[in-house]
């Protein structure tokens, strides 16, 4: 399933194995569709063109619109949305808890308001666990719950212990549904999602006890949502050591150009984060020399491309000034270009991290790029 096929200090290079679209190369940024598209009218045929490896879509969106049964009925969400590389399926713990109306959180699971239409909902470890099944996606993320940061300490401790509990809960189910005859994805696997807001003690402690239920990766979350950049690093650091070596490891939602080198520096193998689509459809790109507004007056006559050194379908054919009239003129066509180049920069990223760490040579790029991605071209 996965395979560490060579280190640089925490780094690591491998290869990750599902059933859908063969192998994966490791370290891989996650193209986010939450909805089983991605913002700003970019389909799955255009994912194949800019480079991407893993598609990503959200348990919580897709339950309620158009629902998992149907989707399940028409195939499963590979088939549904034409996608045939491997899908990772967030829970819907970050959605229940961030976009629900009203919510209650039980031992048994959470009842909340739909966002849509205001509708009572409840889902636990075994709802979530079978929503992924129907979805058949590659991949399914364990329900948990993502605390508000900062968070008191005694919330977050009895939260984590909630989150192990229900970790528990979704092993059994899970293995439960991919016993079943009619399973649209019997290879489904799961991974667990460390949780402990910023406390160290409480990150360590959920780390080594949810390493114990052997699921087929890990992943960090409660992470990028408010807490300085140095405080995400400090806490990676500190759950780190407690992630078997042969699984997988995901930083959930993260993030930067700056945030994924740095992430993988400190040994994480996998990362999504909506920023490349969501800066890009407000005109925000990033290229090698630093970001970009395209809405800034100077690109206004730049017959330039948005970067000389992006080998993207946008910048092989539009200019700065074509883009920059789109974006002022209010056409659609400026958030599909302007998400396209934006992809194909997040999936080169990790292209070429993984080709300086198969020559041995990460820390240098690490130093050459890690700054200067943060800073304006």
């Amino acid at each position: 399933m996965f395979n560490v096929l060579k280190t640089q200090g925490r780094a690591r290079r491998g290869v990750f194995t599902c059933a859908h679209g063969g192998q994966v190369q490791t370290p891989v940024f996650m193209n986010v569709g939450t909805q089983g598209a991605i913002k700003g009218g970019v389909s799955a045929y255009d994912l194949k063109e800019v480079g991407c490896q893993i598609e990503l879509s959200n348990t919580y969106h897709l339950h309620l619109r158009p629902g998992d049964r149907l989707i399940r009925q028409l195939g499963g969400l590979h088939k549904f949305m034409r996608w045939d590389g491997p899908i990772l399926t967030d829970s819907g713990g970050f959605q229940v808890f961030s976009l629900a109306s009203f919510r209650k959180i039980k031992e048994e699971g959470v009842y909340f308001s739909s966002h849509i239409d205001g509708q009572k909902i409840f889902m636990g470890p075994e709802e979530s666990m079978q929503i992924q099944s129907n979805l058949g996606s590659d991949v399914a993320m364990a329900f948990d719950e993502c605390v508000e940061n900062p968070a008191a300490y005694d919330y977050a401790k009895a939260s984590c212990e909630r989150t192990f509990r229900w970790l528990e809960r979704c092993k059994a189910e899970h293995d439960r549904l991919n016993s079943l005859p009619d399973t649209v994805n019997p290879r489904q696997m799961l991974f667990g999602i460390n949780q402990g807001a910023t406390y160290p003690d409480l990150r360590a402690w959920h780390m080594r006890e949810i390493a114990k239920l052997d699921c087929d990766g890990y992943a960090i979350g409660g992470l990028a949502v408010g807490e300085p950049t140095q405080v995400m690093y400090d806490t990676i650091d500190v759950v780190e050591p407690f992630m078997p070596r042969e699984k997988p490891r995901y930083l959930m939602g993260v993030g930067t150009p700056s945030n994924i080198i740095e992430g993988v520096a400190r040994g994480i193998d996998f990362f999504d984060c909506v920023m490349p689509s969501r800066n890009g459809r407000h005109g925000k790109l990033f290229t090698w020399e630093g970001t970009v507004n395209i809405l800034n007056e100077k690109h206004a006559a730049a017959d330039a491309p948005i970067s000389e050194s992006c080998g993207c379908p946008v910048c092989r054919q539009f200019s700065r000034a074509y883009l920059r009239h789109l974006f002022k003129a209010d056409e659609v066509l400026a958030l599909r270009l302007a998400v396209l180049h934006n992809l194909y920069f997040y999936n080169e990223l990790t292209a070429r991290i993984r080709q300086a760490l198969d020559e041995g040579t990460f820390d240098s790029f690490r130093s050459q790029y890690s700054g200067m991605l943060e800073d304006r071209a």
